[in-house]
């Protein structure tokens, strides 16, 4: 048996994408399972009948479609690789901005101590270039328990667009009946389906789904959630000078698409947006120099759009130019 497993070894190693299976008489579990560690893929008895052997052939066949479809969708996906010359400007400006800039993050960094509890530096997961996932920093406008109001306050979002039904429904376990459930949290013989928070019909979950994938930004305005400093900080953009950590650090750069909160994200992954990632994330970008004399009210669409044509133009000489916007509208018109 030793041998065999030698030999099962080495001919995996070689053959790495083969599907190897063990023809027996006999096999004994404890047996099946050291084969099984060793590389063996199945194992097939010399009585097996026909039609399970044709079964076996037509399952092994679709595995090695599946296969080739996966390496192939690997081998097509884009990578965005950050040019240099972007990289050492990111370098010299974070830099520099961070030397110049200290006594203001002092500043800064008392007063919202003085008017709230909790940390000064707000951190969230945020999804950049190429969909890597990096610690966000802003300074905290916010207070503490903020984010457990955002679902309170989800009809009140800018981007949602008139008629959107709320989140979900719930349907208690006496309404379910008998229903059985499977193990992927679906119930076998009711379409419905099971979260942690909610249980809903199959039908109606995609339906509501959908109505939120047309708006997948969330922005309200006048938000009670926000500090009196934090609104200062909003009005001049201050809450974003932590991010210049993110830029020296290589997590973004200056001039970009905005990294997007993980639940954000998440629904631009099935449509055409997808292409916003494939380019660089940034402090500031195309959306918000062209919107910011309009009270910083954008829809997701016309968001979605300076995105896309951000990463397809993108230039040294574009940079500067909304760079330059970017300072001369420092002072927001809007309530954000």
């Amino acid at each position: 048996m030793n041998g065999d497993i030698e030999q099962v070894g080495a001919f995996r190693k070689k053959f790495y994408q083969a599907y190897v299976v063990l023809i027996t008489d006999r096999l004994t579990p404890e047996a099946s399972k050291v084969y099984l560690n060793s590389g063996i893929n199945d194992t097939v008895s010399l009585h097996i009948t026909t039609a399970r052997l044709r079964q076996k052939i037509d399952i092994i066949n679709k595995r090695q479609e599946l296969l080739y479809a996966h390496n192939r969708k690997k081998k097509d996906v884009r990578h965005f690789i950050l040019p240099q010359w972007k990289r050492c400007f990111d370098i010299l400006f974070s830099g520099a901005a961070l030397v110049f800039l200290s006594p203001v993050f002092l500043l800064i960094a008392i007063a919202i101590r003085m008017e709230s509890k909790g940390p000064v530096i707000y951190k969230s997961k945020r999804v950049g270039t190429n969909y890597t996932i990096f610690n966000f920093l802003k300074f905290r406008s916010m207070y503490t328990d903020a984010d457990k109001k955002l679902k309170d306050l989800a009809g009140q979002n800018q981007y949602q667009p008139e008629g959107t039904p709320e989140i979900a429904k719930d349907f208690s376990m006496e309404e379910l009946g008998g229903l059985m459930f499977g193990d992927d949290g679906v119930i076998d013989n009711g379409g419905m389906l099971v979260s942690d928070d909610f249980i809903i019909p199959e039908e109606e979950f995609i339906s509501r789904q959908n109505a939120l994938d047309e708006s997948p930004f969330i922005k309200i305005e006048k938000d009670p959630r926000v500090t009196k400093v934090g609104r200062v900080l909003r009005k001049y953009s201050l809450d974003e000078l932590p991010q210049l950590v993110n830029i020296l650090k290589g997590d973004m750069s200056v001039v970009g698409n905005r990294p997007l909160p993980l639940y954000e994200a998440e629904r631009l992954t099935n449509d055409e947006s997808i292409e916003r990632f494939m380019a660089p994330a940034g402090l500031t970008g195309l959306w918000q120099v062209e919107k910011r004399g309009d009270a910083g009210k954008l829809s997701a669409k016309e968001r979605k759009e300076l995105d896309l044509k951000y990463g397809r133009e993108f230039s040294f000489f574009l940079d500067m130019k909304i760079l330059f916007k970017t300072l001369t509208a420092f002072v927001q018109k809007g309530d954000v």
